[in-house]
């Protein structure tokens, strides 16, 4: 009997396999066109090296898995089970004596393994990745497009210089009626060179284009003496214009200065991070309560109020009481003025002081909650895998339905309801509305009873998605109102 249960875990591992790599895949490279798609007019018309797409396609991927792996386990579980159950392998295997929750155990096994290894590649590699991808995105998008002079328009992509040339030979670089308008000096269009021919090129580092131009005019207009403005025109052989192009080639940024992000750090550092967060409010809070109580002090020791003590003290000694409000009282009109203005003065000192401190703590705020809500992510994502696959194998179990038609429906169905409540949780916590403790585990928390009441079910024998059950249904009810109105008459 070992050996018979160790073949059909054997078995559910081997048809389970298959569908999850290729889902999985498919999963992953749709993802990954959706971010293409997302930024393609960031990329395209710069000029971007195949190495280079390749190398934020890798990096992407990577970052990507955390969504793909658990879509694409609710994918390949439904596929399995729904396959075992549409050609009675499920009955079969049930009916000799061994239950669902023994059948699902190898596979379970299995997807906590899964649920380990995401972890640990969401603590380790997934910041690393974040860090590559996002450095490698930035320098892309922030290049300049490509300087591809196209004739017969006014290419306007090279900084002060506006060109137009007539035509270009098939090797590139022999050009033909050439106009250059030069706005480096500002005014408009008031440096311009004409030429019938001559050749353009990068130099040798890449940093410079040349025009070696023949045969033309170069026009300039200057104001005179009296403001008015001259024409003044040059014919020439031969003249070399020179623009440097270095901007547009591809240089990358240090990639020390995106380490600080959240999305770049792994567990630890985020620990750390917290704590130095809560270091700098407790340090803020503490400087507010020493500056706020410097400024609320009537500066005693004034030249002006040496004598403040003196005739608080002498007042105090009188039958009558003194109260705060006729404190000023006791000063003459230009000591009155006086202490009013520093009061005032003390008053918007604060103020001013109260602001800048609120918008710190603000800030640090807002740093400790996205700290949170990243330390959380690293658990959130991959307890999702567990739950989609106690999910997914169940439903499978219940619909008996193998292939990419019903399963692929109900997969992007659950997992549609999975990201809505990831990214409503996300967004409250993001917000301030919800803990991040609470925003984070909003979906997990919401679909881990689905996953319970869907287990019980297939473990009943549903007959939930039975069209039969449904027929007998209308049948009963229909016998019912047929006999209501037998009765009637």
């Amino acid at each position: 009997m070992n050996l018979g249960i160790k073949k059909l875990d054997k078995l559910i591992l081997k048809s389970f396999m298959g569908p999850y790599v290729v889902t999985f895949f498919i999963v992953l490279f749709v993802f990954l066109m959706q971010f293409f798609w997302l930024y393609m007019d960031d990329l395209i018309g710069k000029g971007l090296s195949l190495q280079l797409i390749l190398e934020l396609m890798i990096y992407m991927s990577a970052t990507l898995v955390p969504m793909a792996m658990p879509l694409g386990i609710l994918l390949a579980s439904i596929m399995t089970f729904g396959a075992l159950g549409e050609n009675y392998e499920l009955v079969a295997i049930k009916s000799s004596g061994i239950s669902l929750f023994r059948f699902l155990r190898p596979l379970t096994l299995f997807i906590i393994g899964v649920v380990i290894g995401m972890f640990l590649f969401s603590n380790y590699i997934i910041p690393k990745a974040n860090l590559k991808a996002y450095s490698l995105l930035y320098d892309m998008r922030n290049k300049k497009p490509t300087m591809s002079i196209k004739p017969g328009v006014f290419n306007r992509g090279l900084g002060n210089f506006v060109i137009r040339i007539g035509s270009k030979s098939e090797d590139g670089s022999t050009i033909s009626d050439v106009l250059i308008y030069d706005h480096s000096k500002g005014g408009g269009n008031n440096n311009v060179v004409a030429a019938e021919k001559g050749k353009m090129y990068l130099s040798n580092d890449k940093r410079f284009l040349v025009f070696e131009l023949n045969n033309g005019w170069r026009y300039e207009f200057k104001k005179d003496s009296e403001g008015q403005y001259e024409q003044q025109r040059m014919f020439f052989k031969k003249w070399n214009k020179v623009i440097d192009v270095s901007s547009f080639g591809f240089s990358r940024t240090r990639e020390d200065l995106f380490k600080s992000s959240e999305e770049m750090q792994d567990i630890a550092m985020l620990n750390k991070s917290v704590d130095s967060t809560y270091k700098l409010i407790g340090k803020d809070l503490r400087e507010l309560k020493k500056s706020t109580g410097y400024y609320i002090s009537l500066y005693k020791k004034d030249g002006d109020l040496k004598d403040l003590d003196a005739k608080i003290n002498a007042a105090m000694k009188t039958d009558k009481p003194v109260y705060s409000k006729d404190l000023i009282s006791l000063f003459d009109r230009e000591q009155r003025n006086d202490i009013s203005g520093k009061v005032v003065n003390n008053a918007q000192s604060i103020q001013r002081y109260l602001s800048i401190n609120a918008t710190n703590n603000e800030i640090n705020y807002t740093k400790l909650n996205q700290y949170n809500m990243q330390w959380h992510k690293k658990f959130t994502y991959a307890f999702a895998c567990l739950v989609l696959f106690l999910i997914g194998a169940p439903m499978g179990a219940i619909i008996r339905k193998g292939g990419l038609g019903l399963p692929m429906v109900i997969s992007i169905l659950f997992f549609v309801v999975y990201f809505i409540l990831s990214s409503t949780g996300e967004k409250l916590a993001k917000q301030g509305k919800m803990p991040a403790l609470e925003g984070m585990w909003l979906a997990t928390v919401c679909l881990m009873p689905i996953a319970i009441i869907i287990l019980v079910q297939a473990r009943n024998d549903s007959p939930v998605f039975k069209k039969e059950a449904y027929i007998n249904l209308w049948r009963k009810i229909k016998g019912i109102f047929v006999k209501e109105q037998a009765q009637l008459k």
